[in-house]
């Protein structure tokens, strides 16, 4: 690694688009994140951190490797690495996926890069940094043909997509044995999914674009990085850390679709305080998540917030609440993802039991349920629930929806849930040229 050049110039643009601008030129690796008040492109890697098979390997340039074995907590591995990077002002941008809580398997489940050449965009400023100055030219240059192809009129093409088929059915067994083993005490509730294929290609930047404008998520994010590329509109953060150690999580959990009626949606809105069903679902999360997050923090500190608010989140309305506190002396935000990781609200309670069931009944999920997220050596980490994404890997390309089962849960609803998630995607696929 190399020290970095910054150049910071004004900036009056969409970062949003001129971010999208910059990923559909890249011909590299990449990751754009959104989070409030910031939008950053990240795009090539002077140093990585790659997981696979409980072992997390540092490589820096010119082939240099170094292994990390995994500890007893889920990113020990990583914070080992990172630690061992010759910087001390690094950030990292990339994925983890869903997987990783099954570790040690064979298959990446985290991806990190810290990136040759990164933007950020807050306010009126745009602060550009390379490994050199010939590298920086460059990136000046890409910024200024991507604030003008940013003003472009979007594509108004778009790709259908069938929120049914012979998944749906699947789907819906697998809900009610879920709901029978629920029933005999094995947990309390799951998040069961299912998988919508996509025809043909998309453009996932135009994608990325047009969806973003569509909706209104906690965090959003665009990536090409490790065999895996995604577009998503993230409705909660895993978790956020903050450099003097505040740490917050943000569970969902209690859904009701918008129909953009204000009085459908409003009465909606009263159906979710109503029914016990979301509200036990919602309750039980809320719980789980300050009891994981004392786990870390110090004690008397962690407080819920806002409890049982509604989010609007593009097609949907949940039911939210926030989880804060402050680190205890000695915890890290490594440790912080470690209990807080899987999210909650993409797996279960209690999570181990829900992660194993999750495992016997669903493909392995990658990237969706996930996190992607962005951290720095300063301590601060702030990571987004992967939902409401369309994915390409392999050669396919497809979306995910979950909805969470309870005892109570009924097949046909959380299936129908699954379709109005399924919404704040699909309606902004824009076909590949």
């Amino acid at each position: 690694m190399t020290t970095q050049v910054r150049r910071t110039v004004p900036f009056s643009g969409d970062p949003i688009a001129t971010a999208a601008a910059l990923a559909a030129g890249a011909r590299d690796q990449h990751v754009v994140y959104e989070q409030p008040g910031e939008v950053w492109f990240a795009e090539g890697a002077q140093a990585s951190v790659v997981v696979s098979g409980g072992t997390a390997a540092l490589r820096l340039g010119h082939g240099r490797r170094q292994d990390f074995a995994a500890g007893p907590a889920l990113f020990d591995g990583v914070r080992s690495a990172l630690g061992a990077l010759p910087a001390t002002d690094w950030r990292v941008f990339g994925w983890v996926s869903f997987e990783h809580v099954h570790r040690p398997t064979e298959d990446t489940t985290a991806h990190l890069i810290v990136p040759r050449r990164q933007i950020r965009f807050a306010g009126d400023t745009a602060v550009l940094t390379a490994v050199d100055d010939a590298e920086m030219n460059r990136l000046h240059d890409r910024l200024e043909r991507a604030i003008t192809d940013a003003a472009a009129p979007p594509s108004g093409d778009r790709v259908t997509v069938s929120p049914d088929g012979d998944e749906a059915e699947l789907y819906r067994k697998a809900v009610a044995e879920a709901i029978d083993t629920i029933r005999s005490g094995a947990l309390d509730k799951v998040i069961l999914s299912r998988i919508v294929p996509v025809p043909g290609e998309i453009d996932l930047p135009a994608t990325y674009l047009a969806g973003r404008r569509g909706n209104d998520p906690a965090r959003s994010f665009l990536l090409d990085l490790g065999g895996w590329a995604a577009a998503g509109f993230s409705p909660e953060i895993v978790a956020r850390v903050t450099a003097h150690g505040t740490v917050v999580t943000q569970p969902l959990a209690g859904t009701r679709a918008l129909a953009g009626d204000p009085r459908l949606d409003l009465a909606r809105r009263g159906e979710l305080y109503r029914d016990t069903k979301e509200v036990f679902e919602h309750a039980i999360s809320v719980h789980l998540a300050a009891t994981e997050m004392a786990t870390v923090c110090a004690p008397g500190t962690v407080h819920v917030q806002d409890f049982m608010s509604v989010k609007e989140r593009g097609s949907v309305q949940h039911l939210a609440s926030e989880v804060s506190g402050r680190l205890a002396d000695g915890a890290t935000a490594w440790d912080t993802l470690s209990v807080l990781f899987p999210a909650i609200t993409a797996s279960g309670v209690p999570k181990r039991a829900a992660c194993d069931l999750i495992r016997q009944t669903e493909p392995n999920r990658g990237l969706y349920s996930g996190a992607v997220l962005t951290a720095a050596a300063d301590g601060t980490l702030d990571a987004a629930l992967v939902l409401r994404s369309v994915f390409r890997h392999a050669g396919r390309t497809w979306l995910r929806a979950g909805a969470g089962v309870v005892a109570k849960s009924d097949p046909a609803r959380e299936l129908e849930e699954t379709r109005e998630k399924l919404l704040s995607v699909s309606r902004f696929l824009v076909p590949a040229r």
